[in-house]
Formats: C-alpha cells, structure tokens, sequence
C-alpha cells in the first residue's frame, strides 16, 4: 500500500467535496488502487470558522507556508480559484517538486507557460481535468485516448450558466435580464455575472481544450471574446423559425500552422447534436480525423462532479511512474491565432421599407464577397416606416462581413441589429 501525502490550498465547497469523497471512497480507493492518502494540512482563511465534514481542526492552517513548505507533503491540490495568489502557489509547489491538482482555468489559462516551466524544472506533474467542463473527461481523452488523431476542430458549450439563460429565453421567449436574474435567485449566477454572460469563463477554458487539441499554446488574449448581453428573444426566435438554435459556443479549428479560437453566441441547425444540450450542462463536439465525430456530454460544473474529476486526477498522480505534460510545437508564445474566419452569418437589420433599399443592400454585400443564401421580411412597417430583416450569408470572411455592414449602415436607410455566426452548415 502507497501513502500519499496531500495538502489542500483553500477548502471550500470544492476543497470539501473532495475531502468528503475521499473519506468516503477511502477503502475502495484503498482495494482497487492500493493508495492511502493522508491530508496533512489544510489551508484556510479562518482556521475558526466552523466547517463540515468533520475536518480536524488541528490540520487547518492559515500560513501557505505550512502547505508549500512542508517537505513531505507530495501533492498539493488547490481550491482557491481565481488568478492570485493561486497561480503563485501553484508554481512554488511545482518548483519545490511537489505534483499538483487543480481546476483553475484562470490561473491555468493566464500562467500556462509558467507553470509548465516549474514542472518540467523538477519532474512535478501538474493535473487538470477538472479545469474545463467539470467531471466530463474531455481533457483525458484529448491527452490520453485520442493520441493518434489529428483534433480538426471542436465546439463546446462549456458554461452552464449562459446555456442555462439561453435554454430559457428559448423555451419561454423571455429578456435576457429577466432570466438572469432567476438564474441569480437560484445561485445558477453569480451576484456579478460577468465571467460568465461576457465569455470570459468560456474562454478560460478554450484556452486549455485548444491548446490541447492542437499541441500548440493557444493564449487566452488570443481567443476572442463576445457575451450573450446583447442576445434579444426575437433573435433567438427568428433563428428558430429557420431551424437554428442559439448556444453560447466556444469555437477552436485549425488549418495548418494557423489557428483560430473564439467564443461567441453561435447559432447551430436544431438537428446537430449541440442543439439538445439544454439547461445547465455542458458539451464538446469535437472531429478528429480518425476518429471522426464524437461528444462529451454531462455536468460541466457543481461541487461534486468537480470534486469527482479532482479525486480521478489525485489518483492518476499518485499512480503515475513519471508525469507528462504537454508538449506544443508553438512553442511558450503561442501559434498564429487567426483573426479573420470564416463563417455562416445570421444578420437581422431594421430598414426603411421602400423601394431600393434591399437592392443596396444586396450590393453592398456583394461588393465585399458576401453571398446572401436567404431573406425572410419579419412584420409589418413600424411607426417610422422601417420592417426587420434576416439574412442568412452563405460563408464569408469576419472582416468582409463587417465591412459590408458598416456601409449598409452609411446609406441611413438600414440599422444593423444583431450579427450572430452560424456553425454546422455550409
């Protein structure tokens, strides 16, 4: 039997997840394993606040010292979240040679080349399942099962929160400012929703699922970013009459040395696989060109299922002969993240209803290579004389796109409401 000392980095809801599990799974880990694992120090911000668990007070700590210090503790786990200190911590771990387990997508994704630096300094390991999509295991089979694939392309939804908003405001037609603050009442969002709604949360984790799809450093500054705050229902329903679904998706495909990486409301045909996933879970559909297409669905967040992937990957390092980390031909600075995609485009616009005023638009697209597959006029004139119009574009460069639009926009005649991408079709 294998002891292994761990220290825990902050013990909240996720830290007593994985303590319960561990108590819980002790003897079956123990049976089937042949592991014990001992925490022998627990890192907290009050060591006097009462906590579940039956955690022994006499472990707690309030000094990081008594974690990244003690020589025989061997894997650190943190739960601290959050860029600093967790960041800092983890690398001193690793530079002192201990493994350690994290589900920090912002320490991970902003301090990647860092902390890969320490671990291949002192032999360390540095585990992450349960930094992306929970106790869904996309990150083992991109590093592990699907090594003999070339990864061509995924999309994901990986934030529960915006799936869960966009679920309803589809299911119900309501605002988006209405179901958020539902989703707020039912702890679903965070009293400051920011990293979720704006995509920062999202692109966190398209840092890492990319990088690792490619073997190559796909920076987070280099992914692009758009929320679903300016997401209106009748967007959403006007997608729907045209047999599309609206997700919050994170994009990543590569051709050749390039890359691109954006995360972004996305429509996808109610038919593709991604079009189901509803509510609060997550998804990855990915192609590989082996093995074709497959996804990863399930709960992409929670104390347990997070807790489930943190305990998968403690027993994976202590198991472990050596550690591997990743290796990416882009080297610490990242690839060439393309900026300029392309894509299928959902435009809706308002415009004066007269005669002309399509054929400009109309040219002014075709002035720029963008193709229009279909119209559809929605309503009648409003008070100013102006009807809603949807296009959808056949697939057409991001630039051309917002060049056209801009000098549709000059004439006066047209006011551009909304411009949602559109994955799955051709």
């Amino acid at each position: 039997m294998k002891q292994v000392n761990i220290g825990f980095l902050g013990c909240g809801n996720i830290g007593g997840g994985v303590w319960r599990l561990l108590r819980e799974f002790e003897a079956e880990i123990a049976r089937r394993e042949q592991l014990a694992f001992r925490v022998r120090r627990v890192l907290v911000r009050d060591v006097s606040k009462a906590r579940g668990g039956n955690i022994p007070r006499e472990i707690l700590t309030d000094s990081p010292e008594d974690v990244l210090a003690d020589p025989e503790i061997q894997i650190v786990m943190e739960f601290m979240g959050g860029e600093e200190p967790a960041a800092s911590y983890i690398e001193r771990a690793l530079l002192a040679g201990k493994t350690v387990v994290t589900a920090n997508k912002m320490a991970l994704s902003t301090h990647w080349a860092e902390l890969n630096a320490a671990a291949q300094k002192t032999g360390a390991g540095l585990y992450f399942e349960a930094s992306v999509c929970g106790a869904i295991p996309v990150i083992r089979a991109l590093t592990d099962s699907l090594q003999a694939n070339r990864v061509e392309g995924l999309m994901g939804i990986i934030n529960g929160t915006t799936n869960y908003i966009l679920t309803r405001m589809a299911r119900e037609g309501s605002a988006f400012e209405d179901v958020l603050y539902d989703a707020q009442r039912l702890g679903l969002a965070e009293p400051d929703p920011t990293a979720d709604v704006e995509g920062y949360d999202a692109a966190y984790k398209l840092s890492i699922l990319s990088s690792l799809a490619f073997h190559a450093h796909v920076p987070v500054e280099k992914v692009f970013r758009e929320g679903i705050t300016r997401v209106t229902p009748l967007d959403i329903a006007c997608g729907q009459e045209m047999g599309l679904t609206l997700k919050l998706l994170a994009v990543a495909k590569r051709s050749g040395d390039r890359v691109e990486a954006r995360v972004h409301p996305t429509f996808v045909p109610s038919t593709h696989p991604l079009a189901s996933v509803s509510d609060a879970f997550n998804a990855v559909f990915l192609k590989g060109h082996a093995c074709g297409e497959m996804m990863f669905y399930g709960r992409g967040a929670g104390d347990m299922p997070t807790a489930s992937a943190l305990v998968s990957d403690l027993i994976k390092a202590a198991s472990a002969p050596r550690h591997k980390l990743p290796e990416f031909f882009g080297g610490a600075d990242g690839v060439s993240v393309d900026s300029d995609w392309s894509s299928v485009y959902f435009i809706r616009m308002r415009a004066q209803d007269k005669p002309g005023v399509l054929a400009k638009v109309a040219g002014c697209m075709a002035g720029h290579d963008v193709g229009i597959a279909s119209m559809v006029q929605k309503g009648e004139p409003d008070a100013e004389g102006r009807v809603q119009l949807v296009f959808v574009t056949h697939s057409a460069h991001e630039r051309a796109v917002r060049a056209a639009l801009a000098e549709v926009e000059r004439s006066g005649e047209t006011s551009v409401r909304s411009v949602i991408r559109v994955e799955g079709i051709e």
